[in-house]
């Protein structure tokens, strides 16, 4: 059942929003060039690994030793307004259609936080990541990690169709309000691996 609602959701949504995805693509194409869509290995059902896809909200800034420079530097003022209104998620339907990928679920994380899951965290694997979850709802980036994965477990053992439906309704209103939604990450928190290894 989930699975079905995921999929004629996602197609219903996917053409209620393709015109604002078709401008979206085309200010990103002209304020950051190309690539349109962001493409990243992530963590998904039963710990496979799928591409997700976001628009760009960044420039691919380096420095000399060829590393990404901090996403506080390389957000643009297009990526930050793509941010502020959440239609950079936008792509991930695609991600839902194929079925990488559910409406609800925890948020799918980096590959290279895999082996800093305890045995309870790494429960959050057996259901599908989501576009929006538990622990979005429950006070998303402003959540140290211990919060979100403590919310990602307890999501999946209360999974039910009534949660999701819950889940999806608080997202639209805190997406709304903009309640605890951080623009730039990387000044909020520590990655998730580099904090488990500073702790170690």
């Amino acid at each position: 059942m989930k699975r079905l609602f995921d999929l004629f959701t996602g197609l219903f949504l996917l053409c209620l929003f393709w015109p604002i995805m078709l401008l979206v693509a085309i200010v990103v194409r002209v304020k950051l060039g190309s690539p349109i869509l962001f493409k990243q290995k992530r963590v998904g059902y039963n710990e496979q690994i799928f591409t997700l896809f976001k628009f760009r909200t960044m420039t691919n800034e380096k420095d000399e030793a060829g590393t990404d420079l901090p996403d506080s530097i390389r957000l643009t003022k297009v990526g930050l307004l793509l941010r502020r209104l959440s239609v950079d998620e936008l792509p991930q339907l695609f991600n839902v259609i194929k079925g990488d990928m559910s409406l609800v679920g925890p948020r799918p994380l980096l590959v290279r936080y895999l082996p800093y899951y305890t045995v309870e965290e790494r429960k959050r694997h057996s259901v599908r990541p989501g576009i929006t979850g538990y622990a979005q709802v429950e006070g998303r980036n402003l959540l140290d990690w211990n919060s979100r994965l403590t919310l990602d477990v307890k999501y999946v053992e209360s999974l039910s169709f009534l949660l999701d439906l819950k889940i999806i309704l608080k997202t639209i209103s805190k997406t709304v309000i903009r309640d605890g939604i951080a623009d730039v990450p990387d000044q909020q928190m520590l990655d998730f691996d580099v904090e488990r290894r500073m702790k170690a």
